[in-house]
C-alpha cells in the first residue's frame, strides 16, 4: 500500500473529519460557541395573539341582521344566526348598570373601552354565525358586568367561565380579549351546531362538547337541557340570559 505523502496527510484528515462529523475539523470549539452566541433568536413577542376574522379584511363594518331569533316551534332564542343587536345597544345597557368599565385591565388585552369590547364580540360572533347578543349577554352574566369576583380573574380574559368548576378553579386563560371572546363563541357553536369552525380553534374545551345539544339559549343550563348536558349547572341559567337579551333588544 502506498504511503500518503506528508504534505497531503493533514488535508486528507481534515476532509475526512468534515465527512464524518458534518463540520470542518479546523473549526475550534471556541469559534463554534461564538457563532452560536451571535445567531439571532426568533422574535416571540406577541406570540399567541390573533387578529380580526378574515371576513373583515376588506371591511370593518359589523353586519346587523333583521332576523327573528325566536322564530321556531318553541319560541326559544336561537344561538346560531346573525347578530340582531347593535354595538350602541350593548354599550347603552352596559352603561346603565353604573359599573365603571375596567379600562386598564381590558385595555391591556386590546379593548380599552366598552365600544371596542362590543365590536370585538360582534366581529367574532359573525365569523362563526353565532348571535353576538348571546355572547354579550353571557359575558355580562358570567362576569357580573365585567366586575368579576368569581373564580376567574379579569387578567385571564375568560368571559364565560370556560374551564371553571368551582372550589377556586380559575379555568382557562387567554392572551387577549379577542382570543377569549373567540373561544367563547366557538364553545357556543359547539353546543348549538354541528357545523365546522370557520376559524382555527382556540377553545381548549371544544371537543368535550356533545355537538348540537343546545341550539337554544334556554337549553344552555344543565337543569333545563333535555339531553342532560349544557354550559352551566345553576338553575334557570337560560332564563337569566333571556332577561339580558330582552333588555338589550329594547335599547
Amino acid at each position: 500500500m502506498k504511503k500518503v505523502p506528508g504534505k497531503y496527510f493533514w488535508l486528507l484528515m481534515t476532509m475526512t473529519g468534515a465527512l464524518m462529523f458534518g463540520a470542518p475539523a479546523f473549526v475550534s470549539a471556541g469559534q463554534d460557541q461564538t457563532l452560536s452566541d451571535n445567531s439571532q433568536e426568533p422574535d416571540h413577542s406577541g406570540e399567541g395573539q390573533i387578529s380580526k376574522p378574515e371576513y373583515l379584511a376588506e371591511s370593518s363594518d359589523a353586519v346587523i341582521s333583521n332576523e327573528d331569533p325566536t322564530d321556531n316551534t318553541y319560541g326559544y332564542y336561537t344561538i346560531m344566526g346573525g347578530t340582531t343587536v347593535t354595538v350602541n345597544a350593548m354599550c347603552s345597557l352596559y352603561n346603565e348598570q353604573g359599573i365603571p368599565y375596567p379600562a386598564e385591565a381590558l385595555g391591556a388585552g386590546g379593548a380599552p373601552d366598552i365600544e371596542t369590547f362590543c365590536n370585538i364580540i360582534i366581529e367574532e360572533a359573525n365569523a362563526e354565525n353565532v348571535r353576538g347578543e348571546v355572547v354579550f349577554a353571557q359575558s355580562m352574566l358570567e362576569t357580573g358586568w365585567l366586575s368579576y369576583g368569581g373564580d376567574s380573574e379579569i387578567t385571564q380574559f375568560n368571559f364565560a367561565g370556560l374551564g371553571t368548576t368551582g372550589d377556586g378553579v380559575k379555568g382557562n386563560s387567554f392572551p387577549d380579549v379577542r382570543t377569549g371572546l373567540r373561544a367563547q363563541v366557538q364553545h357556543l357553536k359547539a353546543y348549538a351546531s354541528s357545523e365546522a369552525l370557520n376559524q382555527e380553534c382556540v377553545d381548549e374545551r371544544f371537543d368535550y362538547v356533545t355537538r348540537e345539544t343546545a341550539p337554544y339559549v334556554e337549553w344552555l343550563g344543565i337543569q333545563e337541557n333535555p339531553y342532560g348536558g349544557g354550559w352551566a349547572a345553576g338553575k334557570d341559567y337560560g332564563s337569566k340570559l333571556r332577561k339580558i337579551l330582552s333588555s338589550v333588544s329594547e335599547m
